[in-house]
Parts: C-alpha cells; structure tokens; sequence
C-alpha cells in the first residue's frame, strides 16, 4: 500500500469517526405546572434513558422560563411546553412541539433522528 492511500484511508476512517461521534441531544423544553410535561414523565421518562433512542439522544432538560444555554442555538423562539429539540453539536435540527402522547413521540423522535442521520442501534 502506498503512502498516499494509506493517508487518505486515515482521513476517511478520522471523517467517518467524527461523524458518528457528534454530540446529539433531545432537550426538552418544560416549565413548573406543565400537564403535559408532567404526562410525558410519568410515560415515557422512566423508560428514556433505556431505549435506543434514548441512548442515541440522551435527554437534557431546560426550563421555558430560565436564560437559553451558551453551548445550544436554537432555529427560533421556544415558545411551547413540553418542547423536544434534538440538537446535533449544539445545533437544533428538528423539534417536537407538545406531547402528542406515547405512541405518537415514539414515532416522530424515529422520524427526527432518520432525517438528521443519527444512527439508532437495534
């Protein structure tokens, strides 16, 4: 194998690495007092962190109420609880607005991640 093929291997196996290793997210989006934030935890949140999805896109909570965080820029205003964002390094790519309930979510996060080439094991 030459030198020249061996460092352009190197390059695509570094490029695909990186790929797979982005940084993706589901924040939701919640505030004090929300029904349906409140539905979705007693549906789904016990059983996120379990799933393939969930492993795929750990969830992160933020307020509605409380300052956007530094390291996440969202496509527009959140406006809506509970709101899931599915963030790729820092990125919003899709959202969720509402809880559609549980086998409607489960749906539309499948559809999120296909759409955003976020590889879901299983």
């Amino acid at each position: 194998m030459s030198l020249r093929t061996l460092v352009l291997a190197s390059i695509i196996t570094i490029s695909t690495s990186a790929a797979a290793m982005a940084d993706t997210v589901l924040i939701m989006v919640e505030e004090k007092g929300c029904v349906w934030c409140a539905r979705w935890n007693d549906e789904i949140s016990h059983i996120y962190p379990k799933t393939d999805e969930g492993k795929a896109a750990p969830l992160r909570r933020i307020d509605l109420h409380d300052p956007l965080p530094d390291d996440l820029t969202f496509a527009r205003s959140l406006n809506f609880t509970p709101t899931f964002v599915l963030m790729i390094d820092g990125q919003e790519v899709n959202r969720i607005e509402g809880y559609p309930g549980e086998d409607f979510f489960w749906g539309l996060l499948g559809q999120m991640l296909t759409a955003a080439g976020v590889e879901v094991a299983g």
